[in-house]
Protein backbone atom coordinates (compact mmCIF):
# COMPACT_ATOMS: atom_id res chain seq x y z
CA UNK A 1 0.00 0.00 0.00
CA UNK A 2 1.34 3.41 -0.83
CA UNK A 3 1.36 6.22 1.56
CA UNK A 4 0.28 9.73 1.13
CA UNK A 5 2.66 11.69 0.07
CA UNK A 6 3.28 15.19 2.17
CA UNK A 7 0.53 18.31 2.31
CA UNK A 8 0.94 21.41 0.99
CA UNK A 9 3.45 23.21 -1.23
CA UNK A 10 7.24 21.93 -1.38
CA UNK A 11 9.25 24.11 0.39
CA UNK A 12 11.59 26.69 -2.33
CA UNK A 13 14.59 26.27 -0.16
CA UNK A 14 16.62 23.64 0.23
CA UNK A 15 18.47 22.46 3.62
CA UNK A 16 21.74 23.60 1.79
CA UNK A 17 19.91 27.05 1.51
CA UNK A 18 18.87 27.42 5.48
CA UNK A 19 22.47 26.54 6.12
CA UNK A 20 23.46 29.31 3.80
CA UNK A 21 20.80 31.84 5.27
CA UNK A 22 22.29 30.78 8.53
CA UNK A 23 25.76 31.53 7.80
CA UNK A 24 24.91 34.92 6.59
CA UNK A 25 22.96 35.45 9.60
CA UNK A 26 26.12 34.63 11.90
CA UNK A 27 28.18 37.38 9.48
CA UNK A 28 25.31 40.04 10.13
CA UNK A 29 23.40 42.64 8.30
CA UNK A 30 26.71 45.01 7.74
CA UNK A 31 27.98 42.16 5.42
CA UNK A 32 24.92 42.91 3.00
CA UNK A 33 25.47 47.19 3.47
CA UNK A 34 23.49 47.91 6.69
CA UNK A 35 24.96 50.20 8.91
CA UNK A 36 23.39 49.01 11.85
CA UNK A 37 24.44 45.36 13.06
CA UNK A 38 20.77 44.70 13.52
CA UNK A 39 18.27 42.35 12.04
CA UNK A 40 14.86 42.99 10.72
CA UNK A 41 12.53 40.62 9.09
CA UNK A 42 12.79 43.27 5.91
CA UNK A 43 16.93 42.80 6.35
CA UNK A 44 16.61 38.01 6.65
CA UNK A 45 14.08 38.83 3.83
CA UNK A 46 16.64 40.77 1.63
CA UNK A 47 19.33 38.06 2.77
CA UNK A 48 17.29 35.16 1.36
CA UNK A 49 16.40 36.77 -2.03
CA UNK A 50 20.03 37.77 -2.71
CA UNK A 51 21.73 34.30 -1.09
CA UNK A 52 18.56 32.08 -2.66
CA UNK A 53 16.32 34.00 -5.09
CA UNK A 54 13.48 33.53 -3.24
CA UNK A 55 11.56 36.15 -2.10
CA UNK A 56 9.50 35.54 1.34
CA UNK A 57 6.79 37.90 3.09
CA UNK A 58 8.03 39.34 6.30
CA UNK A 59 5.57 37.37 7.96
CA UNK A 60 6.74 33.83 6.52
CA UNK A 61 10.86 35.11 7.26
CA UNK A 62 10.21 35.11 10.98
CA UNK A 63 8.87 31.73 10.60
CA UNK A 64 11.73 30.33 8.85
CA UNK A 65 14.12 32.36 11.78
CA UNK A 66 11.70 30.29 14.32
CA UNK A 67 12.68 27.07 12.06
CA UNK A 68 16.31 27.90 12.28
CA UNK A 69 16.30 28.55 16.39
CA UNK A 70 16.69 32.35 15.89
CA UNK A 71 14.21 34.17 18.28
CA UNK A 72 13.50 38.39 18.58
CA UNK A 73 15.86 40.12 20.82
CA UNK A 74 15.87 43.48 21.63
CA UNK A 75 19.20 45.32 21.90
CA UNK A 76 19.90 46.00 25.79
CA UNK A 77 20.58 50.05 24.86
CA UNK A 78 24.01 50.50 27.34
CA UNK A 79 26.38 53.33 26.41
CA UNK A 80 29.63 52.23 25.47
CA UNK A 81 31.05 54.73 27.94
CA UNK A 82 29.02 52.98 31.12
CA UNK A 83 31.42 52.54 34.38
CA UNK A 84 30.14 49.20 35.56
CA UNK A 85 32.42 49.58 38.59
CA UNK A 86 31.20 53.10 39.51
CA UNK A 87 27.62 51.89 39.45
CA UNK A 88 28.31 49.27 41.56
CA UNK A 89 29.69 51.35 43.90
CA UNK A 90 26.76 54.20 43.83
CA UNK A 91 24.14 51.00 44.67
CA UNK A 92 26.03 49.80 46.98
CA UNK A 93 26.92 53.36 49.34
CA UNK A 94 24.46 55.72 47.81
CA UNK A 95 21.60 54.04 46.99
CA UNK A 96 20.78 52.82 50.48
CA UNK A 97 20.50 56.72 51.44
CA UNK A 98 18.38 57.61 49.53
CA UNK A 99 16.03 54.80 49.57
CA UNK A 100 12.93 55.31 51.33
CA UNK A 101 12.21 53.25 53.92
CA UNK A 102 10.12 52.42 56.96
CA UNK A 103 11.85 52.93 60.56
CA UNK A 104 11.11 49.42 62.71
CA UNK A 105 7.61 50.56 63.82
CA UNK A 106 5.02 51.91 61.31
CA UNK A 107 3.96 55.42 62.32
CA UNK A 108 0.24 56.00 62.44
CA UNK A 109 -1.61 57.84 59.84
CA UNK A 110 -2.75 61.32 59.81
CA UNK A 111 -6.45 60.19 59.35
CA UNK A 112 -6.69 57.92 62.49
CA UNK A 113 -10.30 57.53 63.55
CA UNK A 114 -9.84 56.61 67.19
CA UNK A 115 -10.90 59.11 69.85
CA UNK A 116 -8.23 60.62 71.89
Amino acid sequence: MKRAGRAGRKPKLTSADLKRIEQGLKQGPESLGYPIGLWTSQRVAHLIEQECGVRYTTTHVWRLLKQLGWSCQRPVGRALERDEKSIRRWKKRRWPTLKKTLNGKAKPSSSSTKAD
